[in-house]
């Protein structure tokens, strides 16, 4: 099994050297610093993690419990701790999917399961999220996909990279459609928490016995270099599978992450963090909103949660091309062409970040672009 590698990240490899001076599409709200911290961390703690949980920090599990809203269907031992949520994604994939088997999927979604799918050598179903729909998720064609041969469902909630949500009825009508044949179902949770018109949807762990829920500290809350998610499932011996996978991959838990993840999805702590990552991020999306409106060339669905969306370039504009002429000299802002998601005329906006990603510059910039191309 070779796995290779997906368009986004070779993307994102082929740009590392590079030093922009704006970014459009920061897809992470501003990060602490590690100062923020330090009051709560004792300084004698041992970094070993020797006598600690192979499933992580109890206080750690818990804390996911309750801030997915599972604490009445969930108990801390259904969770594993994990490198991420793309760590937890790959362990479920990798414990549950075999060759010939075939898994149902989301486009555009995050990439990485279709890979994973295509290395395993089992046969990828697509379901084509309607743009003109606002990017939702054709529920009917995706059940048209599932047969008796679908091994998993794979979804992400809020989309990601619309910002496109699932409602409860939605979540529940496809855990119905996942049971009827016995698969599993993935819904992959990073921006859960930054929604903007409705509630937070219901964790698929809690629906359907089947469903597995992932998700991490990186995005809503910024804390993506602590390299710190989970995987939630309330069958024992699916999260025993990835633990066994995890004890011959990254093996053992990251106690600094872990501790700096407990305190940061403390209540109080938690609730002020998604306030202030909520407030930065709406202003911000009014601010890019008015701004599409104003850029003639440009057009999107503004996102119902999370921190990116997707807007349409021209007929005729290539985003890889477009991303490119933006990343190089005069402009020097960086985005994320829509290729990464298997659409050539779209390219990735976003919110996050804060301050520093100068979005107001890179914004200008593209304008110019945008006006100047062609000619």
């Amino acid at each position: 099994m070779k796995v290779k590698i997906h368009t986004l990240f070779q993307y994102l490899l082929d740009t590392t050297e590079t030093d922009p001076e704006a970014f459009i599409g920061f897809s992470l709200a501003e990060s602490p610093k590690l100062g923020d911290f330090l009051d709560d961390l004792d300084p004698e703690m041992s970094l070993d993690w020797n006598l600690k949980s192979f499933r992580g920090l109890p206080s750690l599990r818990q804390r996911v419990i309750d801030q997915a809203g599972l604490a009445k269907n969930c108990t801390a031992d259904d969770v594993l701790i994990t490198a991420g949520a793309a760590e937890a994604n790959y362990l479920a994939f990798m414990q549950l999917v075999e060759a010939g088997d075939e898994i149902v999927t989301e486009t555009p979604g995050w990439p990485q399961i279709e890979v994973l799918a295509k290395a395993r050598q089992a046969t990828v179903k697509l379901v084509e999220r309607n743009e003109a729909a606002g990017w939702a998720l054709p529920v009917d064609q995706l059940e048209n996909l599932v047969t008796d041969k679908t091994k998993l469902i794979f979804l992400t909630n809020p989309n990601n990279p619309t910002g496109k949500l699932l409602s409860k009825e939605d979540l529940q009508r496809i855990a119905q459609i996942a049971d009827k044949v016995g698969a599993w179902l993935i819904v992959d949770e990073v921006y859960a928490g930054l929604e903007w018109t409705t509630d937070r949807a219901p964790s698929i762990a809690g629906i359907y016995e089947r469903g597995i829920t992932t998700g991490s500290v990186s995005k809503a809350l910024g804390l993506r270099g602590l390299r710190t998610g989970w995987l939630i499932c309330r069958d024992k011996n699916m999260v025993m599978d990835a633990i066994i996978l995890r004890e011959n991959s990254s093996e053992i838990m990251n106690i600094m992450g872990e501790v700096i993840a407990e305190v940061a999805l403390g209540p109080d702590r938690l609730s002020q963090a998604l306030a202030n990552a909520r407030r930065d991020s709406i202003a911000t999306l009014e601010y890019l909103d008015t701004y599409i409106a104003a850029e003639p060339k440009l057009s999107w669905h503004r996102p119902e949660a999370g921190l990116i969306g997707l807007a349409r370039l021209p007929e005729g504009i290539d985003s890889d091309i477009f991303a490119k002429r933006l990343l190089a000299d005069p402009y020097k802002t960086f985005l994320l062409p829509g290729s990464a998601y298997g659409l050539s005329n779209h390219i990735r906006l976003g919110v996050g970040g804060g301050a520093s990603a100068k979005l107001d510059v890179g914004l200008t910039r593209m304008s110019q672009l945008l006006a100047e191309w062609g000619t």
